[in-house]
């Protein structure tokens, strides 16, 4: 989708149509950042992550909205609708973003007459635009999504690759961020050709798996299926915030890392998740990332739990620089159900107060057949903690019920 929030808004206001506008957190605190902005406003020089205040400074008749995700939702819910009609491969990747395989209903209608026509009934029937690309695989066809906005429908074709892509800076590539790119700088590799010709052992070791992903991508190559099913797979779940102003005390610290943890809890509950890897994202006053990762040995879904990890890896982390934004993700998840803990000393004991638990199960299963008493049970709750793009909970509203 071209510029979705702020195109949803021009939808439901055509009044805004045709003016600059942008979609911002609270303006009146630092964390008033342009989320994105329309292509009026980009034409003035308004960019993603721009500080509000410098937003209306470059261009005075800027109209600030703040985000409504539900309206976001609704009208993603409805994009993702219709391209179910024409297949069902159709694997969301993000709330204004997916892949459709149309391989067998390419049979009797043309990719590009179908591509013309769900640009148009998305037009026509939400307001809404979009580009769409069309490859032989996942990686050409978004890229292929991105070199026409708005409204653009390109085909890329791997024989065009060397052509299309090899010419582009590194950092033009789907898959490589400014980090990334000063790495494959300091190996000489500055254009996606120079990346696709890149010894592949040079990068494994310098970038590890990726290294070779992404050569693989620079020639074209990506083996990568449409899966309908990927929006059921939830990988990781992480909560950030950018803070109204730089702190340094503790307690402030402690407070929004409780706060966090508090977050990531109640959707890990709402998804019956537990997760055996915690992460911590630490922004510093000079925009300085850096993040910590620990691996326990139970999986963990508790706030306590949660917390206590997360803080002890921030006092492994700090220097003592005025910190910006901080965040908490839990990964490796698994299903709550699916998971047995190792016994150690640690909860040998409780382990020892369950035993009276599983004879009485033992007992029954033997009257009754196996598998008559579960431990936990498959509910998914519903849960309000992070209802944006920015968390993968949308896709629990393109699950068929």
């Amino acid at each position: 989708m071209n510029s979705f929030y702020a195109s949803v808004e021009q939808a439901y206001h055509p009044e805004l149509k045709g003016k600059p506008i942008a979609i911002a957190g609270n303006p009146k605190e630092r964390r008033g950042i342009i989320v994105t902005s329309s292509y009026e406003a980009r034409a003035k020089g308004i960019y993603t992550t721009m500080n509000v205040a410098e937003a209306l400074k470059t261009c005075p008749e800027l109209i600030i909205l703040p985000p409504d995700f539900p309206k976001y939702r609704e009208a993603s819910k409805a994009i993702f609708t219709i391209l179910k009609s024409y297949t069902n491969l159709v694997e969301p990747v993000s709330i204004d973003e997916g892949y459709m395989d149309v391989t067998e209903v390419s049979k009797e209608r043309h990719p590009l007459e179908l591509a013309k026509e769900i640009q148009l009934r998305i037009f026509n029937e939400l307001d809404l635009p979009c580009s769409i690309g069309i490859a032989p695989n996942k990686f050409l066809a978004k890229t292929a999504s991105d070199m026409k906005k708005p409204m653009g429908i390109t085909v890329l074709r791997k024989r065009e690759v060397r052509e299309k892509l090899w010419p582009l800076p590194v950092l033009k590539m789907h898959g490589i961020g400014e980090s990334t790119a000063k790495k494959l700088h300091t190996l000489n590799i500055y254009t996606i050709g120079d990346l696709a010709k890149a010894d592949e052992r040079l990068l494994k070791q310098k970038l590890g798996k990726n290294g070779v992903r992404l050569i693989r991508r620079a020639n074209g190559i990506d083996t990568r299926e449409v899966d309908p099913n990927a929006i059921y797979d939830t990988k990781s779940v992480g909560n950030s915030t950018t803070l109204p102003y730089d702190i340094i005390e503790m307690k402030d610290i402690e407070t929004t890392f409780l706060k966090l943890s508090e977050k990531v809890a109640e959707r890990l509950e709402a998804k019956n998740l537990c997760g055996s890897t915690i992460t911590i994202q630490i922004r510093d006053c000079h925009w300085k990332n850096q993040s910590k990762s620990k691996t326990v040995q139970n999986p963990i879904y508790l706030e306590k739990d949660i917390f206590r990890e997360a803080m002890e890896l921030f006092s492994k982390a700090w220097d003592g620089t005025p910190i910006r934004l901080l965040g908490v993700t839990v990964s490796n998840v698994i299903d709550k159900k699916h998971f047995a803990e190792q016994l150690s000393i640690f909860n040998f004991e409780q382990f020892a107060k369950e035993e009276p638990i599983y004879e009485i199960i033992h007992s029954m299963e033997k009257k009754f057949g196996k598998g008559i008493v579960q431990k936990g049970i498959d509910v998914k709750k519903k849960s309000y903690a992070s209802k944006t793009s920015f968390s993968k909970d949308f896709f629990d509203d393109l699950i068929d019920k």
